[in-house]
């Protein structure tokens, strides 16, 4: 008999549902095969194919007895498989994601080795460029939360950076690591497709991109936050930095992203976590503002409109880059007259 034939009204209503489950298990094994690292291309992209062709053709035509032994197993291999494949360090990396950082915290010293300061003449044209330096903790004196926008409202890549009492600033920015191979894909975050990468950068690098060159909308806000948990705050980062230059992770655009672990390495409680405005990070800053975090002396829509990067037509990050674009944003709780105008 024909699996698409029976007179039960009930067996009619529970193989359906069994055949959407079948249907959506083969799409998301089709995704995750396409979307992984396997090599060579040819195995990738045949596994995309074949894997969920033989769920559906073991489902809906092979007899009943075989598929209900041969499914569980497909699946069941498939699990492990998603599972147990590894992350790794060592790939031929995109040119901007090709030497990690190291931080190495002695006593109150910060060690931080491949800080990445990029000169760029348009997006892809660049010339690469990384060095060392060494930070005191006790100078630690500001963090600033950077949110870009290159399209609409609803997302925005979030980002810190921590100021120190001679004016330096280290950017750290939560990114996906993107091989060569692969083409920049919102979707394939969702899968194991990219590894989790701390990107630790001169602001002239990491804000200057996005601001003179991508032209993206970049807002800075001040963080309020107590000097120890500041501290604490930094000290994560860096622990995790050092963690992933020897144990690789894979990021995940839901659960492990740039700002679910931002809110991680703040040790932020779970309901803050899955709040929507993290799920949607381009209200993330508004998350921020209601919890006390952000200059709160004023609303929050005027705020936003106060913290946007201004940068003159033509101009290129410098030097005096830090210093430039923080000159007209309300960094402390004193508003002056010209910025309530």
């Amino acid at each position: 008999m024909s699996k698409f034939q029976h007179n039960s009204s009930t067996y009619g209503w529970v193989f359906w549902v069994k055949a959407a489950g079948a249907f959506l298990f083969s799409l998301y094994s089709a995704a995750a095969f396409y979307y992984s690292t396997l090599t060579p291309d040819m195995l990738r992209l045949g596994l995309s194919i074949i894997f969920p062709l033989l769920i559906l053709g073991m489902f809906f035509f092979a007899p009943a007895r075989l598929s209900r032994t041969t499914i569980p197993v497909l699946c069941a291999v498939f699990i492990i498989w998603y599972l147990t494949d590894p992350p790794r360090n060592h790939r031929d990396w995109a040119g901007e994601y090709a030497l990690p950082a190291d931080a190495v915290l002695t006593g109150r010293t910060v060690h931080i080795q491949n800080i990445r300061n990029f000169k760029y003449k348009t997006e892809t044209d660049y010339t690469p460029h990384y060095y060392d330096a060494t930070y005191n903790l006790d100078d630690l004196s500001s963090v600033d939360m950077i949110t870009s926008y290159w399209a609409g409202e609803s997302i925005a890549h979030v980002f810190l950076t921590f100021g120190f009492k001679d004016g330096h600033h280290l950017a750290i920015s939560i990114e996906t690591r993107r091989q060569k191979r692969f083409p920049y894909s919102a979707i394939a975050g969702f899968f194991h497709h990219y590894e989790m990468f701390y990107v630790t950068a001169d602001e002239q690098d990491l804000i200057g991109v996005r601001t003179d060159i991508r032209k993206e909308r970049v807002y800075l806000y001040r963080l309020f936050i107590a000097p120890q948990t500041r501290e604490r705050l930094f000290k994560s980062y860096l622990s995790e930095i050092h963690f992933l230059h020897t144990h690789p992770r894979w990021y995940n655009t839901l659960a492990d992203n740039c700002t679910t672990e931002i809110l991680s390495r703040a040790g932020a409680q779970l309901h803050y976590r899955l709040d929507w405005r993290v799920l949607l990070s381009g209200y993330t800053a508004s998350l921020a503002y209601d919890l006390g975090l952000l200059n709160t002396q004023y609303d929050f829509p005027t705020l936003k409109r106060l913290s946007r990067i201004q940068r003159p037509d033509g101009a290129m990050p410098d030097a005096h880059y830090s210093q430039e674009i923080r000159a007209h944003l309300p960094l402390d709780k004193s508003p002056t007259l010209s910025q309530i105008k």
